[in-house]
């Protein structure tokens, strides 16, 4: 079973998320920020990291750093989902090593997709 981590502050965006990676036989965790993603990633190795980069405590570009660095999380792929949506900020996210950068608003199905062709 493949397993993602879920990473959003918006409860909403979780839920909807989370069902539809169910539906789809991934094993689900879920954080409301870097710094619960942290705490779950010393636990857990997840195939991939649906990652927002706006959230309080730590947000998601220290997040990514911490994945990078970290060498047992070295397979995971990460993938950006967030509302910032500027040419310079989704050169900024794959410069740091982000797998894909997805932008809010977006459509389940989509994303759904996207990370399914992303894990073949």
């Amino acid at each position: 079973m493949k397993k993602i981590l879920i990473v959003d502050d918006e409860p909403n965006i979780v839920m909807s998320l989370e069902y539809a990676f169910k539906k789809n036989n991934f094993e689900v965790f879920i954080a409301r920020d870097g710094s619960e993603a942290l705490e779950i990633l010393k636990n857990n190795i997840p195939d991939i990291v649906l990652l927002d980069i706006m959230m309080p405590n730590v947000d998601g570009y220290q997040t990514l750093k911490h994945i990078k660095d970290s060498k047992s999380l070295e397979a995971t792929k990460v993938v950006f989902l967030t509302a910032k949506n500027k040419a310079s900020d989704i050169e900024k996210g794959l410069k740091l090593g982000a797998d894909k950068y997805l932008v809010k608003p977006f459509s389940i199905k989509k994303i759904v997709s996207e990370i399914l062709e992303l894990m073949a």
